[in-house]
């Protein structure tokens, strides 16, 4: 009998713990709420994320990764651990294999804060991962041909762009713009259009509910409160799918842009395959509507989303635990 083998996707918007002989286990926002004053940690995942931008003085709900990268370690480490008793249970004994996905373009030091944060949990033996690997497998990818593929994983801090060949990264690209930009765009565009100032859970659900990347024949509308900039009042407001559009159309643009610049690096024989066999895209950023349409109209390659993006990366973590300890399926 072996240990636990659990793939950890740290995400900047949701962690997903997968077991091995279990699948996804666990999904919830990497959101903590702690009292200021004491600073005991009152709630984490979905119970914080409900507390964001509705809190009194003392108690904040923080996010404690930016941008795919540790920026609370503290907070960080127990929100691991808490996430991994829950996933788990109390009742194990042996000390968990874990292996963690991190962006591709982090530093050494990053990795080594996330590889240090995992150890504390309790972890016997911990591997880091870069997200397009981890995405590719989830997405049920063999990497281990030589043939290119390309996978562009929008997450929600970072959007990271790959060619994979071999089981390994041949070109890659990470940029800060992903889901989170998204909402903060729909924020800035509510305010310069509609004066109205809404919240980024607000912006959120815009973007889920009505939020488009392309042109679409049918238009969506949805009705959004928020507060008034004149009068300062509560005011609702009817926003319509094609300002979705426009108000994503910067942040879009530069995904499109990067990947790009990727094709632009890859080599000839790998760009042939990638031609064949399309771009596949993963994370939660990938639901937005059309946007498999903009890259494929863009790019001139067909674009299609992964079975399910938001669990491919968790997926391919926890296998890729398995791909090293040999246990080929």
């Amino acid at each position: 009998m072996h240990g636990t083998d659990i793939g950890i996707d740290l995400g900047t918007a949701s962690i997903l713990v997968y077991i091995r002989g279990k699948g996804v286990v666990l999904k919830e926002p990497s959101v903590v709420a702690f009292d200021r004053d004491t600073n005991k940690i009152k709630a984490i995942g979905e119970d914080a994320r409900l507390m964001l931008g509705r809190t009194p003085g003392n108690i904040v709900a923080v996010r404690p990764l930016r941008q795919g990268v540790i920026s609370d370690y503290t907070v960080t480490e127990k929100m691991m651990k808490y996430f991994i008793q829950k996933a788990i249970g109390k009742k194990t004994f042996r000390r968990p294999r874990i292996a963690v996905c991190v962006p591709s373009g982090v530093t050494e030091v990053e990795k080594k804060a996330v590889e240090d944060a995992t150890y504390q949990t309790g972890a016997k033996q911990v591997s880091i991962i870069e997200e397009p690997i981890a995405a590719a497998i989830g997405a049920g990818i063999d990497i281990s041909k030589p043939c290119g593929n390309m996978i562009v994983d929008i997450g929600g801090g970072t959007s990271d762009i790959a060619v994979i060949s071999l089981g390994g990264t041949v070109v890659s690209a990470s940029l800060k713009v992903a889901g989170d930009d998204f909402d903060e765009a729909i924020v800035r565009y509510m305010r310069k259009k509609h004066n109205l100032l809404i919240g980024e859970r607000t912006a959120e659900d815009i973007k889920i509910k009505i939020g488009c990347a392309f042109k679409r024949p049918e238009v969506d509308y949805m009705d959004v409160r928020g507060r008034n900039l004149v009068t300062g009042l509560p005011k609702t407001v009817t926003v319509s799918s094609e300002e979705t559009e426009e108000a994503l159309r910067e942040a879009t643009s530069q995904i499109v842009e990067i990947i790009h610049s990727v094709l632009e690096k890859t080599p000839p024989e790998l760009a042939a395959d990638i031609a064949d066999r399309g771009i596949v895209l993963t994370g939660g950023g990938s639901l937005l509507r059309g946007l498999e349409e903009l890259i494929s109209e863009r790019t001139g390659i067909n674009t299609m989303t992964a079975e399910d993006p938001m669990t491919a990366v968790a997926i391919g973590t926890g296998k890729y635990v398995e791909f090293l300890s040999g246990y080929r399926e």
